[in-house]
């Protein structure tokens, strides 16, 4: 195929993804009556997570999964897992290089190492096979494959979005609310006297048994802020052990939370089914006894990716609404998550490719160079909102770096499929 036929072919995915967006931002609008607001996307947001996703999962695995299939795809979590290690590693530099507000930084190093491992990947990689001219094979059999690469991805990348991604943003959450408290020791006084004030404040703050030193100068302000959020360490610190098995306790469940989760646990079911050649032969196949569960199921599943889609739109429309990022920030982040990241990516992938660790379906090194050329995971946002941090920023970026993805990975699904074919 010629440059432009392969363009064609990597675009059209692209195009659909962005026309259902335009229109899901559009139906969040008061043109559309608010059609898609805040709660509406909500309620439909646990509709495909606990229905339209799980049934698309299972139904794709139990269908087209066996255990030769688990063991050859090892490389996908070490590649995911290298996709946030290196991702992180970029955020990190940035953050150091552009020494960005602290209630930006914790967004910066998520943006650039979590990549939208589900939604984007289930809408794209199987539209790939429906596009005539293809390079990866016969059209059921590619679409049946990329699906179940999709949902494999999917269920991996938020085992790490929900443990990596989110201590993340929980960590620079707390250290920013604690220097915004420290911020009220330079307010300029107006209703209260410094005295009292200060007074207040140690009253807060002896709920902790920990005393705020007193502001002695203002070209001490530094070492103040330090020293408090040193304390709001210590505060923690003084609990001993009990507060370190605490933290521990509470990334386990966390990870259990999301091992349960309904995606991760068709994941599971799906691969169990695919494996075990009896429990398959009861669903799947025409002649199977229940294979009116697996049809009702691919019917649910159906509805997944329009839904996705139109969340998407409806949930990037907010950051329209706010411009409290600086433009140089959200550039570099551009070019270190859809550019950066996906060289270093592709370059990963071919050596494993060359030391024989891929299987040799080339449509499964699609999947694993294009899992470090997602933009930025829509969790994100959610875990923003978590912990009351960034909110708006968090919008801004998603908005800006959702749009340059879509000649990013135009490109590279354009590049991709002319060096795999």
């Amino acid at each position: 195929m010629g440059f432009l036929e392969l363009m064609e072919v990597a675009s059209m995915p692209v195009i659909q993804v962005l026309l259902i967006s335009a229109l899901g931002a559009l139906m969040a609008t008061q043109y559309f009556d608010n059609l898609l607001s805040a709660d509406t996307r909500k309620a439909l947001n646990k509709i495909v997570f606990l229905v339209f996703t799980p049934s698309l999962v299972f139904a794709s695995f139990a269908k087209s999964v066996s255990l030769e299939d688990m063991i050859s795809w090892w490389f996908m979590p070490v590649n995911v897992g290298l996709t946030f290690l290196i991702g992180g590693i970029l955020g990190w530099i940035l953050v150091k290089l552009l020494k960005p507000n602290l209630k930006v930084e914790g967004l910066i190093i998520a943006a650039c190492s979590s990549g939208n491992m589900g939604n984007l990947p289930i809408v794209i990689i199987p539209a790939i096979c429906d596009e005539k001219g293809g390079p990866f094979g016969a059209r059921d059999v590619c679409h049946s494959n990329a699906l179940s690469y999709a949902s494999f991805s999917m269920a991996l990348g938020g085992v790490f979005i929900w443990t990596y991604t989110f201590q993340v943003i929980r960590s620079r959450s707390k250290k920013f609310k604690a220097l915004e408290a420290a911020e009220i020791l330079k307010l300029p006084n107006r209703d209260l006297d410094a005295n009292e004030a200060t007074h207040l404040l140690k009253d807060k703050v002896s709920e902790n048994t920990v005393e705020v030193p007193p502001l002695t100068c203002v070209g001490d302000t530094e070492n103040q802020i330090v020293r408090i959020v040193d304390q709001d360490q210590t505060i923690v610190s003084n609990k001993g052990t009990e507060s370190f098995w605490h933290k521990m306790v509470e990334v386990v469940s966390q990870l259990v939370a999301e091992l349960m989760s309904p995606p991760v646990m068709a994941t599971f079911l799906g691969f169990l089914f695919g494996a075990v050649r009896w429990l398959r032969s009861i669903i799947v196949g025409d002649n199977a006894p229940l294979h009116v569960i697996q049809d009702t199921l691919q019917l649910l599943g159906e509805g997944t990716i329009p839904c996705i889609t139109l969340l998407l739109g409806g949930n990037l429309s907010q950051g329209l609404k706010s411009s409290s990022v600086n433009p140089l920030t959200l550039i570099s982040i551009i070019i270190a998550r859809l550019f950066v990241l996906p060289v270093i990516g592709f370059f990963i992938v071919r050596e494993a490719a060359k030391l024989g660790l891929l299987p040799v379906d080339p449509l499964f090194q699609y999947v694993l160079v294009m899992q470090y050329a997602m933009p930025p995971a829509m969790n994100i946002s959610t875990m923003a909102q978590l912990f009351d941090v960034g909110n708006e920023e968090c919008s801004v970026i998603l908005l800006w770096t959702y749009g340059a993805a879509a000649i990013a990975l135009t490109s590279w699904s354009t590049f991709l499929l002319w060096a795999l074919s």
